[in-house]
This record gives structure tokens, sequence and C-alpha cells, in this order.
């Protein structure tokens, strides 16, 4: 999220793994959408390996899996959140928002009103 000159980006790691990040956070919302991790990476602009890579890396790193993938055929293929993917989505979208909130006032401002909308350019 970008707010005037500064820019957050709120990444909660698993190690040295991203176990969610911004990127991360829309792709399990396309898969809510979608109903298909395939569906979701064609959506987003990435390849369906990328995708489940992704997806694989995010099912690793918390108490349960976020996504539970169902393929070939009949009513249950496809991709959904699990009760733990819709909590996390949710719960990390709640801290953007409360991050977002919390970076207009004070410093922030005091730090916008300082700050060049460009860089000096020297001779």
């Amino acid at each position: 999220m970008r707010i005037g000159a500064l820019k957050l980006k709120l990444q909660l790691f698993c190690g040295d793994a991203i176990a969610i990040g911004p990127g991360k956070a829309d792709l399990l919302d396309a898969i809510a959408r979608g109903g298909s991790i395939s569906a979701a990476g064609r959506e987003m602009g990435m390849s369906y390996r990328r995708s489940w890579l992704l997806v694989d890396e995010m099912n690793r790193c918390w108490s349960a899996p976020l996504v539970e993938a169902h393929p070939g055929g009949g009513k249950r293929r496809g991709a959904r959140l699990t009760a733990t993917g819709e909590r996390v989505l949710a719960l990390y979208r709640a801290l953007e928002r409360e991050l977002e909130s919390a970076a207009k006032g004070g410093s922030f401002a005091a730090l916008a009103e300082m700050i060049r909308t460009e860089p000096v350019h020297t001779p």
C-alpha cells in the first residue's frame, strides 16, 4: 500500500520464507473468487507452477494449510481456502488496514512535510 511518499509492505516470515505478504494475500483472494489455483495464477499474470509453489510455501508455513486443492473431475475439483486460510487472510487484511491507519499521522506526517517530491539533481 502506498500513502503519499510512504510505501508499506507488510510481510510475515516463517524462517526465511514469506508466510504471507501482499502478493500471497492477493493470490488467496483470487483462489477464493475463482475456486482454482490455475485461474488465480492467470488472473494475476503468473504461471500455474509459480502460483502452486506460492500456495505450497504458504501451506507449509502455517499451523494448518491455507488452501485445499482437489485435482481431477467431480464436484470437489479445484481449490478453496480452508477455515485457517480464510482466517489468516482476514487477519492479514485487518493488519494492513491498521498499519495504513497508523501511518496517516504522527511521525509519518512530520516526515511527509520534509520530503521532496523528487530528488535534487546534482550538477
